[in-house]
């Protein structure tokens, strides 16, 4: 064969697999395969694209190469016989499978042959003429098996180490790409592959078994989280009931507690803003210190305040306390002014969006809870009945809210909460306005519910007495005549007056805001965690989420009873305390002198011995 009919048939069948242009059948071969398979090629070579791109050739060039490699270290490992162990070189092999064709892009064309027994051979027909092409072979061609020469003897093959298939004079020679010799038997055809057992992970098609045990394990797991979120509402509800005997102290510390809690979840969130990098986080240089000392400077100012106001006769009575109350501010304002200075000494250039961005959330944050909070250890001391009852109010309405929308919730309320509902929301409005009533009338029969605190060691024990406020007096209201005399009529015994205290009509506007207004807190709430894509803001209660999914809605409520008892039912008049207040802090040591004794000289007009 001449170089140019060598090139020619290689860039003509280059885009082709070994066994898309030859026939390989198993057996021996007939005369008339022989005689017909130059024409076949020919055929072939003829249908083939006459100018396949480069890449195309580069490709199968490549995957005959790595094709030959690995074949040629698979024979040298078997020492160059390919029949399977154990199986005398005589004996009848099973027929190879070939490999899959190589990707030859655009080019490939799929295998049509398949491995097995030879379907009965026709007689070819004689083949067109063609003029200039490819003279009959004067040889018996060879058939060709995973790219080696196959001799057919006693009905046997023993394949030969030859890399390359020729044929007769006229014949395009070309390389096969070798088939990865396998290791294992191939299945007859008649033998199915044994199927693998079936277990519980993979159990058989159309089965129930998979859907059952997911529901099951559902089921486990609702059943798990549910004894575990009452297990806790216990717990929660016996440690506020024992802070609540145990004195006003108990309860401001626990009001302290929640709020760090509530502090720390929500200040968290900033770090996980998609807007900042995962390196920045790491390498912020201001990290937590300013942030919690920004809330510890602002502890100190409130709280300070409300211990000054509600216990002048003790703070301005005792030197060691007087220069902390008589300077309480401005070692206030300067606590902040050094933490503002460290802030901007902090400053460092590729991290300020991240820096004032934290400092504003800082603040917000303080705004929304630490003053808050404030309020709330203000309502503590006012009387616990002024903490107690809203609170419970709030509890109320997120119960009753879900037992009515259960029950008869058809139609949303709002989307940032979709399974909240409209007939849940006014059936809670109802039960929240009966409870109030019952529940602040029963509780406010006792001093030590209703008593502003005056010493911190009382607890529920303490035989407290005051001068209740007048909202908690009883008085009789007169009934129309014509009405009592209508009610008298259908109740037994005579009904001419109707006992109540002012307190209770107080009770309607906290229970109405407790269920129209407080639980939009809750709203605002879970607009914060879709905002962040996150279910809880923490898991401090476990079954319940965080600290602040059950505090959300109690900070607007302890703002609003503190602004309505400021507003309506406080009574301004002068107390030991401010006089005290006045006398330290307006009157100089000879001024006070001088009221002693003009205060002396009454007492003793008034028959008082001093």
């Amino acid at each position: 064969m001449s170089k140019l009919q060598v090139i020619q048939s290689k860039s003509s069948v280059a885009s082709r697999t070994a066994f898309d242009i030859l026939t390989v059948e198993s057996g021996e071969e007939s005369e008339e395969e022989q005689a017909s398979e130059p024409e076949a090629v020919v055929a072939s070579v003829v249908d083939a694209p006459s100018k396949p791109s480069k890449t195309a050739l580069k490709k199968a060039a490549k995957a005959a190469r790595q094709e030959k490699k690995q074949q040629s270290r698979a024979l040298s490992a078997s020492g160059g016989d390919t029949s399977e162990a154990g199986q005398s070189p005589s004996a009848p092999t099973l027929p190879l499978a070939p490999s899959p064709a190589p990707d030859n892009g655009p080019f490939a064309v799929p295998d049509q042959h398949s491995v097995g027994p030879s379907p009965p051979i026709e007689s070819p027909k004689p083949s067109p003429p063609l003029a200039n092409t490819i003279s009959a072979p004067t040889e018996k061609p060879r058939s060709a098996l995973n790219g080696h020469h196959v001799e057919t003897k006693g009905g046997s093959q023993r394949p030969n180490q030859e890399s390359s298939v020729s044929s007769s004079v006229g014949r395009p020679t070309m390389k096969v790409p070798p088939v990865r010799p396998s290791s294992k038997p191939v299945p007859q055809p008649s033998e199915p592959k044994p199927k693998p057992p079936k277990t519980d992970k993979e159990p058989a098609p159309g089965s129930s078994k998979p859907v059952a045990n997911l529901e099951a394990d559902k089921a486990a797991k609702k059943g798990n989280n549910v004894l575990v979120r009452t297990l806790w509402t216990f717990i929660m509800i016996g440690g506020f009931m024992g802070c609540l005997l145990m004195g006003h102290v108990c309860m401001i510390i626990l009001v302290f507690i929640c709020q760090t809690i509530v502090y720390r979840e929500v200040t968290r969130l900033f770090t996980l803003l998609d807007s900042i990098p995962v390196e920045d986080r790491r390498k912020d240089p201001w990290s937590k210190t300013l942030n919690w000392y920004f809330f510890a400077t602002a502890n100190y100012f409130l709280y300070g305040e409300s211990i000054i106001y509600y216990f002048k006769h003790v703070v301005f009575a005792d030197a060691n306390f007087l220069p902390f109350a008589a300077n309480h501010r401005i070692i206030s304002f300067t606590l902040y002014t050094i933490g503002f200075v460290g802030f901007v000494m902090s400053l460092k250039k590729g991290y300020l969006k991240q820096q004032f961005g934290l400092f504003c959330w800082v603040h917000m944050t303080l705004l929304l809870i630490v003053v808050s909070s404030h309020f709330i250890m203000n309502n503590i001391l006012e009387g616990l009945i002024w903490f107690f009852v809203p609170a419970s109010l709030v509890v109320c309405n997120d119960v009753f809210a879900y037992i009515c929308g259960i029950t008869m919730g058809r139609t949303p309320l709002i989307k940032l909460s979709p399974k909240k509902t409209v007939e849940g929301f006014v059936g809670a409005f109802l039960c929240t306005v009966v409870f109030a009533i019952v529940w602040g009338t029963f509780f406010s029969k006792f001093n030590y519910m209703i008593c502003p605190v005056h010493d911190l060691g009382e607890n529920a024990w303490s035989n407290m007495k005051c001068t209740p406020n007048p909202v908690f007096v009883w008085r009789e209201w007169v009934i129309w005549p014509p009405v009592a005399k209508f009610l008298s009529t259908i109740l037994p015994g005579d009904i001419h007056t109707i006992s109540y205290t002012p307190y209770q009509f107080h009770l309607l506007f906290m229970a109405c805001f407790a269920s129209l207004v407080a639980p939009f807190g809750g709203f605002f709430a879970s607009g914060f965690k879709r905002a962040f894509n996150i279910k809880d803001f923490g898991d401090s209660i476990p079954g319940h989420g965080g600290m602040t999914d059950r505090m959300d809605c109690q900070f607007l409520m302890g703002v609003f009873v503190y602004v309505y008892y400021s507003s309506f039912i406080r009574e301004h008049h002068a107390t030991v305390g401010s006089v005290l207040q006045t006398i330290v802090s307006g009157l100089t040591i000879e001024e006070q002198l001088e009221l002693i004794d003009d205060l002396k000289h009454y007492l003793r007009g008034q028959g008082i011995t001093i």
